[in-house]
Parts: structure tokens; C-alpha cells; sequence
């Protein structure tokens, strides 16, 4: 699907700068950015999740060694 994206100049001039730091194409940089922030938040949700799940399982010791 084809996407018009509009930057200020000072993204643009980082989306240039990143391509050419990266030799890859504007579009590519931004694919790659999505990607990683996807990721990245996907990582957050599982990792809350663990989290919960251990103060569930474990309440009763956590309990125990916060007196």
C-alpha cells in the first residue's frame, strides 16, 4: 500500500542522514523503524505480562519478605 509521509525539515534531514549513514533508501530507514518500535512494544506487553503473572503466583511470598 502506497503512504505519503510529511516530514518537517528536521526530520527530513535525519531521515536523510540516517539513509545515508545506513546506505539504504528513505523508505527503508522508515520500515525498519516501525519494525523495531513494534518489536520494542511488543517486548513491553510480554514482559508486563510476566511480571503480573509473578505477583499472582507469588503474592504470598513477596508478602512475606516486604515485613
Amino acid at each position: 500500500m502506497a503512504m505519503n509521509l510529511r516530514l518537517d525539515a528536521a526530520h527530513e534531514e535525519l531521515l536523510d542522514a540516517l539513509a545515508a549513514q545506513e546506505r539504504r533508501t528513505k523508505t527503508e530507514v522508515v520500515k525498519l523503524a516501525i519494525e523495531e518500535r513494534a518489536a520494542k512494544a511488543d517486548k513491553s506487553a510480554r514482559t508486563r505480562a510476566i511480571f503480573e503473572r509473578i505477583v499472582q503466583e507469588d503474592a504470598d511470598l513477596l508478602e512475606a519478605l516486604s515485613k
